[in-house]
């Protein structure tokens, strides 16, 4: 191979650009040319298909730096349709004027679906990113079974976590630990929601800001049970914190943040807000009397408020873990790529010494019997139903990722940068009219 093309695609999460660097870096290595597709899956659909060289004479840009959060290639929620024949024949037409050997796409499972089309056109592969830590599996169906007898593998789950998860769910934790102070001083009940859609990951993970209460959209919200919880809670300390994934759903199983059918470009539904619906629901649930008699809060409704972390947990510098194991999903696709694979995937695998490895898993153990990936889920075992906390063994799962995430690095950039006098008088530089200066085009269509 000499030339070889990276996209990302999907929502940004904050290792997209350490992916991109560890696969330059051992482009390098292999003096193999990397070209970024701007723009995602658009970048092949677009009549100039802009593109840039990220390892010119086998150097990595400048540009491309691992701790700059985002991705310097620009992304969307475009994805190729086995169905849309035009589309497929353009992107192919594309691949040949670009003279790609093999394609990388970095994304999640909708970048899985969507890259199918392509691994009949050229080897591709993919490097896992998306904060909701939701690509994977939990067990390894074809595991050694080396486990003890009744216990969980923590080292067969496929592609143990995602870069991007730990910044998200250090982000999140910050913002639990800064509203638990206002609960306190107000005496309130605090609701905070962290993305998720179908899986609970970052709300669990989320327990390292000590919530009161976690609820997943793995387990279903009984309202009277949360209602009971609240209340003894609320006795004891005069305040509360609960975190709540936004795919939560009530014991029907319809999504409490979902108010309408509309859908992204994805096909997933739109949620009108999983905070604001439970709210409404304890406020109708409690009733202003038990307030009253608490002396502190006249109503419910003033009592309960909620916060959303939102899309700060997809942004900002990544933290090292991220950093560090995005890199080495990158380069392990430019090998995999080198070793004649195909629709396979980079997957991050816990080892029984407590470190992590990279290996090249078949794209095909994540598809259902429908060919789709769907998204994997919190396993049962890492939440308690009953105490609406996390468990034993999801504490378990979550001390290899987070014990030594955060870097000294990390640290002093906060100390040395947050406050630069700089920042006052300079005005913000855009990545992005640097990488339109580098920016490239195909001539004609």
């Amino acid at each position: 191979m000499k030339r070889i093309g990276i996209l990302t695609a999907g929502g940004d999460t904050p290792a997209l650009n350490a992916t991109l660097q560890g696969a330059a870096a051992r482009a390098n290595d292999a003096k193999i040319e990397l070209i970024g597709l701007l723009g995602g899956f658009n970048g092949l659909l677009d009549t100039r298909a802009p593109y840039l060289r990220l390892n010119p004479l086998f150097e990595t840009i400048p540009e491309l730096d691992s701790t700059l959060g985002g991705t310097i290639l620009g992304s969307s929620r475009r994805y190729m349709s086995p169905s849309d024949t035009e589309a497929l024949a353009t992107a192919e037409k594309r691949i040949g004027k670009l003279q790609l050997d093999g394609l990388i796409c970095v994304g999640g499972d909708g970048t899985i679906n969507g890259m199918q089309s392509l691994c009949k056109m050229l080897p591709t592969v993919l490097a896992p990113k998306t904060i909701d830590n939701d690509l994977g599996l939990n067990v390894d169906p074809f595991g050694d079974g080396s486990a003890p007898d009744g216990a969980f593998d923590l080292c067969g789950m496929v592609n143990y976590a995602t870069p991007g998860y730990a910044t998200a769910v250090y982000v999140a934790t910050w913002g639990i630990r800064r509203v638990r102070t206002t609960a306190e001083s107000h005496h309130r009940i605090a609701i905070v929601e962290v993305m998720g859609r179908h899986s609970g990951y970052i709300a669990v993970g989320a327990a390292y800001g000590q919530p009161d209460i976690i609820l997943i959209p793995e387990a279903s919200v009984d309202m009277p049970s949360l209602v009971d919880r609240v209340r003894e809670i609320y006795n004891r300390q005069k305040n509360v914190v609960i975190v709540c994934g936004e795919g939560i759903v009530d014991e029907q199983g319809v999504e409490l943040g979902a108010s309408h059918a509309t859908s992204d470009p994805a096909g997933n539904t739109v949620l009108s807000g999983a905070a604001e619906a439970l709210r409404a629901r304890l406020v109708e649930a409690m009733g202003d009397e038990f307030f009253r008699q608490t002396g502190r809060v006249e109503t419910a409704e003033r009592a309960i408020f909620t916060r959303k972390v939102g899309h700060t947990q997809r942004g900002g510098r990544p933290l090292k873990f991220d950093r560090y194991q995005g890199s080495q999903l990158g380069g392990k696709t430019i090998e995999m790529l080198l070793g004649g694979q195909t629709n396979c995937f980079a997957s991050l695998q816990l080892s029984r010494d407590g470190g992590f490895g990279v290996e090249s898993v078949e794209t095909a153990l994540l598809r259902d019997d429908d060919g789709i990936v769907q998204a994997r889920r919190v396993d049962p075992c890492f939440y308690s139903a009953d105490k609406l906390n996390i468990s034993p063994t999801g504490i378990e799962y979550l001390l290899p990722i987070f014990h030594e995430a955060i870097g000294a690095d990390d640290v002093e950039h906060v100390r040395q940068s947050l406050f630069d006098s700089g920042n006052l008088t300079e005005k913000y530089r855009s990545i992005s009219v640097a990488i339109a200066r580098r920016t490239e085009y195909l001539e004609g269509k």
